[in-house]
């Protein structure tokens, strides 16, 4: 799989809402910040925390766009990125964007993710 292959990957495991299609694509070292300000360290607490927000968002699309590679090697890929989400909280339609970093490292022989920084888009 390329790295281009795993975001693909990985924004289809995010739109399951399950963490057992997740959980392959990332790093037992994973570190997680949300647009909110959030931190979440490590394999258990990302999981808790992308857990509390699909109980939180029925419906979830989120899409990736305007991919740029700032690294892309055989053990280590980082790539910025702008990501689009819409869903239903509490019965009405939401919606949101943002920026985001992302880190890929090469781990059991795949590409995982390492850590994701998710923040807002400057007005």
């Amino acid at each position: 799989m390329s790295p281009e292959v795993f975001i693909k990957s990985y924004e289809a495991a995010l739109g399951t809402q399950d963490w057992r299609a997740i959980e392959p694509l990332v790093s037992k070292n994973v570190s997680v910040t949300f647009s909110n300000g959030t931190v979440h360290i490590g394999k258990e607490n990302v999981q808790k925390a992308f857990e509390k927000n699909f109980s939180l968002i029925k419906n979830e699309k989120y899409t990736v766009v305007n991919i740029k590679w700032l690294v892309k090697d055989k053990k280590c890929a980082v790539y910025l990125f702008e990501f689009n989400w819409t869903g239903i909280v509490e019965g009405n339609s939401v919606f949101g964007n943002g920026i985001g970093t992302s880190v890929l490292i090469k781990e059991d022989a795949k590409w995982k993710l390492l850590t994701e920084h998710l923040g807002r888009k400057p007005d």
